[in-house]
């Protein structure tokens, strides 16, 4: 019996998004430095985006504001427009569903394809790869970087190597010679923690990891090590997922200035859950799983998840979990950033089909959603989420932008170099301690 022939996937990643929707709907903007995100109190909010003109200048996505103007004096920032971004996300997101069905979107400006089953029609993925460049180019005018591998891990790595406008091929049975002198900062699963540890055992590349005694590091590592192991040798048996729905619903949100204030951390908190409980209702989804995720003022960054004894798409039952989450870890700290994340989704249903019980508040929900629909999400609010100012939210977290990855690279103001510079903890990589599976940081997490 002959092997099974290996599965074309590819990953599409559209370039600087953000920066480049705006450069191509304002003419007076293309060819200049552009920077999509304004700054807050003292300009501490982050760049969302940076063209290629301002990246030359060292500016890049999750930058602090006053960092980027100070690097580049002539950069134009604009504010995030996001509803003009999810809009031209969604006709991304047509094209590729026009080359296979199977299109797992991971942010708003990047997505996984299995195209086994259209080479017939299509060609090889190669092929498939040029005509959906070609489309994102002359319909909306964008350019994309694609990566066409066996496995979305190697396609992955690759859509990153040649930005913007890259196409990168790696053949079947090519894929740990692709990896292997690649620096193992590009490896999914190796954030700074880990790399740092990986240098004990004298590994530099994905190639040195491939070389290690598995065993060795399973001990230092636990299973985490054999799957790294497995990375650096191209293997990853991920499928793309069913594209039926998102696997997850998530809001994140960087204050302006670090807070420790309970007040504040907890309206934005409720804020946050609000926002992610509409989404649920308007893709008719109920969630299982609540996720906090906490970054304090030393950039450590922590996750919490609670399963929720009924799936919901309420918005109370969302925060209080949150709420309870996120408390602990919050405690005695300033807090740079909060996330909430709904997911664990069963079976979508027709919104309407709801408890008897929750019969009254439903109505009011349902009232408010029909508003906001008509009038806009601000619109109608809770008294005690006037002026709080939360932004619109988005799939991807800032501080995980294209380019960084490969350089995990800190905040560039005062307080990150000299964290930079303080000796690495004893065992900054260590795994979080057996049995506490709510417990997630980012050693293990990029």
């Amino acid at each position: 019996m002959s092997e099974r022939a290996p599965r074309t996937i590819l990953h599409v990643d559209l370039d600087a998004f953000f920066a480049a929707i705006e450069q191509r709907d304002r003419s007076e903007l293309r060819g200049k430095p552009v920077a999509v995100g304004m700054g807050g109190a003292n300009d501490r909010g982050v760049v969302s985006a940076a063209s290629y003109e301002a990246r030359t200048f060292g500016v890049h996505s999750a930058m602090p504001i006053r960092t980027a103007r100070r690097l580049c004096p002539d950069c134009i920032f604009v504010p995030v427009d996001g509803a003009k971004y999810q809009r031209v996300s969604r006709e991304v997101m047509a094209i590729l569903r026009r080359f296979t069905p199977l299109v797992e979107p991971i942010s708003i400006d990047e997505a996984f394809l299995d195209v086994t089953a259209s080479r017939a029609l299509f060609g090889d993925g190669e092929a498939i790869a040029r005509q959906i460049k070609a489309a994102v180019r002359g319909e909306l005018e964008l350019t994309a970087s694609v990566g066409v591998a066996a496995t979305k891990l190697v396609a992955k790595i690759g859509s990153d190597l040649r930005k913007p406008d890259g196409l990168v091929v790696v053949p079947p049975g090519t894929e740990a010679a692709f990896l292997a002198p690649l620096p193992i900062s590009r490896l999914w699963g190796v954030g700074p923690s880990t790399a740092t540890a990986l240098r004990d055992f004298g590994v530099a590349t994905i190639g040195d990891l491939a070389n290690l005694d598995r065993s060795a590091l399973v001990r230092r590592f636990g299973k985490h090590g054999a799957s790294l192991v497995d990375r650096a040798h191209g293997v990853d048996a991920d499928p793309v997922d069913d594209p039926d729905g998102a696997k997850s619903v998530g809001h994140e949100h960087t204050f302006d200035e670090d807070t420790a204030d309970p007040e504040v951390l907890e309206r934005t908190l409720l804020a946050m859950s609000e926002g992610v409980s509409g989404r649920l209702r308007h893709a008719g989804l109920k969630a299982g799983t609540v996720t906090v995720k906490i970054r304090d003022s030393g950039f450590n960054t922590v996750t919490r998840q609670r399963g929720l004894p009924e799936p919901t798409d309420l918005t109370d039952p969302i925060w209080r979990t949150a709420l309870d989450l996120a408390r602990p870890e919050m405690r005695g700290k300033r807090i740079r950033l909060l996330g909430v994340t709904a997911s664990g989704f069963g079976v979508r249903e027709q919104l309407g089909l709801f408890e008897a019980g929750d019969e009254r508040q439903r109505r009011v929900v349902e009232a408010a959603d029909e508003v906001r629909e008509r009038f806009g999400t601000r619109a109608i609010t809770r008294a005690r989420l006037l002026r709080t100012g939360i932004p619109a939210p988005f799939e991807r977290d800032p501080g995980t932008a294209v380019e960084r990855r490969g350089e995990h690279a800190v905040a560039e103001d005062p307080e990150a170099r000299r964290r930079k510079r303080r000796p690495a903890p004893a065992n900054p990589a260590a795994p979080p301690p057996a049995g506490d599976a709510d417990a997630v940081d980012d050693a293990f997490d990029d």
